[in-house]
This record gives C-alpha cells, structure tokens and sequence, in this order.
C-alpha cells in the first residue's frame, strides 16, 4: 500500500466514524453543512443521519449507508435505529450526490416520505432531508418539500 493509499484510508475511517459534535445547534439547514461537508467528495452516496435533542442541538452524526455513485439503499429502521438507542426527538438526513446534481430523485422524495411516516409513528420529528454536493446544496424543508 503507497502513501496516498494510506492516506485515503485513514480519511475512510475517520470519515466514516460517528461525528459527536454534542451541543452543536441546528437552527436553519446551512447550519447542518459543517457537520456533512467532508462528505461531498465522496465517489460514492453517503446517506447521514443527524440526531437532534428537543433543543435541536447535536446528539451524534451517523452514516447510514454507503451506496453507489448514484444510488443508496435506506431502510426506515437503518434510519431510526441509533436515533432511537439516543432518544433523539428529532432527525436531519442527508446524502451527497456525486455527480453534483442536487435534484432530488423519484427514489429520494420516496424515501423522505418513508421516513416522515416513520418518525411521525415512533414520534421522532424528521426537521430537512439535504442533498448536498461540491457546488451547494437542497433541502426538502427550505423547499416546502417536506411533506
């Protein structure tokens, strides 16, 4: 393995660990960007999932799943499982798109239904879903698509 092997390495690891920027808060979609930006270079989608307490303020940033360069497969439960075990009363998702496109897919508003459903039933409040990528990004909310 050369240098920049290794160096890729440990920024996959690093990158895919659980981010804990405890106390952090969430007041406006942008204000999620600095926990997810690293991500937006990413080959592949990353989908995220941000934990929130009832002061919207960090509890954990997860990723979720790891898919291909234009598709990721999320589940509900994948989703909500750690927010739950953090007894989370909110959640932000979120995945970079790699081709740098920030539309949403038929698959993403789908999923963001998905996961509106399910957290309205655990009672666990889905606040954006966010596509991001180099050039910028969409939120569902911001966009009055959170439906």
């Amino acid at each position: 393995m050369n240098a920049q092997e290794l160096k890729q390495l440990e920024d996959d690891l690093w990158r895919s660990a659980d981010i804990r920027p405890e106390g952090f808060k969430i007041g406006l979609p942008p204000d999620v960007l600095p926990l997810i930006q690293h991500m937006a270079d990413r080959k592949q989608e990353y989908f995220l999932c941000i934990s929130l307490n009832g002061a919207y303020e960090v509890i954990a940033v997860r990723t979720v799943s790891v898919g291909l360069v234009n598709k990721t497969q999320v589940h509900p439960w994948e989703v909500f499982a750690d927010p739950i075990t953090d007894r989370a009363t909110a959640i932000i998702v979120a995945h970079n798109h790699p081709t740098g496109n920030l539309t949403p897919s038929k698959d993403d508003i789908a999923i963001t239904r998905q996961l509106k459903s399910a957290g309205e039933t655990l009672g666990i409040r889905l606040l954006d879903h966010i596509i991001f990528g180099n050039k910028g990004y969409y939120s569902f909310q911001e966009s009055d698509r959170l439906y």
